[in-house]
């Protein structure tokens, strides 16, 4: 963010008539806080928010009152208290409960972790996951956020945006080598993400992380737009080569899902 006091976050649109100003600030210091920089000082928040630091510390203090952040005397932290906004998503979604038991079942069927994403803006959001062992560098949980690019379950989701959604999509993101293997180039990316729409499934193979390989299916409403993904990671050292048993459980899965989701009535 630039100067005094910034509101919104790059890429954001324009402020409204209605937009309340302070709302945005004070969420923007929650939002400051990340896997990166879980505890900060004052002047650490000011810097990452663009706030100033009579304002940061009002905002601050605010929140340590309301119990969302917790302060010893120089550094601030968050408190568990924030995982009921996320909570609040996530019980109004019903996506979460719906998938949880299928995933269980299927990490069960093939020994690895499971997870399912919803696409939020330019990265995808963990909302469940079963877990069997840690086979990245960073600790998965719900609320774990990847850019869409280089993720299976980011190129399913993105494999199902309308053109327009999808090209601007494009146009923003800065396609970023994570890996060696990292697809980076524009016209690559729009191959693949032809192929994963034609296939019905993604497989990303080291292009986040060294070591690690996924596959990746959508989830549909009953109007049959993706609404999510689900998917299964593996190592690469574990397993060189991916077999198509786990291509097909996790697209019989996905299909199972969106049945479950259909007849719940959840829509995009």
């Amino acid at each position: 963010m630039t100067g005094p006091d910034a509101a919104a976050g790059p890429g954001s649109p324009a402020p409204g008539d209605q937009f309340v100003q302070s709302l945005a600030r004070g969420l923007s210091v929650i939002t400051a806080f990340d896997a990166d920089h879980p505890s900060m000082t004052l002047s650490d928040i000011a810097g990452r928010t663009g706030l100033t630091r009579a304002t940061a510390r009002r905002f601050l203090h605010t929140l340590v009152e309301l119990g969302y952040v917790r302060f010893d005397g120089k550094w601030f932290t968050l408190t568990p208290q924030v995982l009921r906004l996320g909570t609040a998503y996530l019980s109004g979604l019903g996506l979460p409960q719906i998938a949880q038991p299928h995933l269980e079942q299927l990490s069960a069927r093939l020994g690895e972790s499971t997870s399912a994403a919803v696409l939020d803006g330019d990265e995808i959001v963990y909302v469940a996951r079963v877990a069997t062992r840690r086979i990245m560098t960073v600790g998965i949980t719900v609320g774990t956020r990847f850019p869409a690019y280089a993720t299976s379950m980011g190129r399913v989701l993105l494999a199902g945006l309308p053109p327009e959604e999808l090209e601007a999509h494009l146009a923003r993101t800065d396609l970023a080598a994570l890996t060696g293997h990292t697809v980076v180039e524009p016209d690559r990316l729009r191959a693949e993400l032809d192929r994963v729409r034609a296939q019905g499934w993604a497989l990303v193979d080291q292009e986040l992380e060294a070591g690690l390989r996924s596959v990746a299916a959508p989830l549909r409403d009953r109007d049959g737009e993706v609404v999510a993904a689900i998917n299964v990671s593996t190592s690469t050292h574990a397993l060189p080569e991916l077999p198509r048993e786990y291509v097909d459980a996790v697209v019989a899965t996905a299909a199972t899902i969106s049945a479950d989701l259909a007849s719940s009535g959840i829509r995009a």
